[in-house]
């Protein structure tokens, strides 16, 4: 009887060191999420284009890769730390593809303000050349009455230039604020992805010290066991 239970002592330390093994591979995952960073910048509405087509592609390759890291966690030991690492990971990088949107719909607004901009000046210096060129001309003579005087067109164009700059000024001061908004926005998800990466860490590290306490617990209680028929 007392050989019987030395040969089971002696078999239970190796499979109590297999399970400490296996507990800490199993807590020991991909590494944590990046940092989110700023998209490149844009120079031309072009290129805000292909960063808006190519954001709809990558979107739809995150969700691709979240999907197929569902089904891996589902065939692991820890599933919910597998499955809250591949949440993290897409909403990091849902949130890189929404910063590069941003950026590339900013520049394409600015674009249109500054082509409205261009298009004022044109205006106004075409209308300018035009008062000097009729202020220039000599009055042709005729042996008729002049008609009425016209009123002048100078006013009504001038209130219409004006109204335009106004526009495209409220149109401007607008963009500043949204641009700001998105900004501080930006901040906000940095500052919350770093506290979530702070929270993944700390849970690996709590199933990590739990899984090696229990681990060694085990091998305590086995040397333990076989220490007693050995006293008696």
């Amino acid at each position: 009887m007392k050989a019987d239970f030395v040969t089971d002592t002696r078999t239970l330390r190796p499979l109590a060191a297999a399970l400490t093994a296996a507990l800490l591979a199993a807590c020991a995952g991909p590494d944590v999420v990046p940092h989110e960073v700023p998209p490149p910048p844009v120079t031309s509405v072009a290129q805000a284009d292909r960063q808006l087509a190519a954001v709809a592609r990558e979107r739809v390759a995150i969700e691709a890769r979240f999907a197929e890291r569902e089904r891996v966690c589902y065939d692991k030991f820890f599933v919910n730390s597998c499955l809250d690492e591949a949440k993290e990971r897409r909403r990091s990088a849902l949130a890189a593809q929404r910063a590069i949107e941003v950026q590339a719909d900013r520049f394409k607004r600015q674009a249109i303000v500054e082509e409205r901009d261009r298009n004022v000046a044109e205006a106004e210096r075409r209308f300018h050349e035009a008062e000097a060129r009729l202020a220039a001309e000599p009055p042709k003579p005729t042996p008729e009455p002049a008609p009425p005087p016209r009123k002048p067109a100078a006013p009504a164009r001038i209130a219409e230039r004006d109204a335009r700059l106004r526009a495209a000024r409220q149109a401007e001061a607008a963009d500043a604020a949204k641009r700001a908004q998105n900004v501080r926005e930006f901040e906000a998800r940095k500052a919350e992805s770093a506290a979530r990466q702070r929270k993944v860490a700390q849970r690996k590290a709590e199933r990590a010290a739990k899984a090696a306490k229990e681990a060694e617990d085990a091998k305590a209680k086995a040397a333990q066991d076989a220490a007693q028929p050995a006293a008696k």
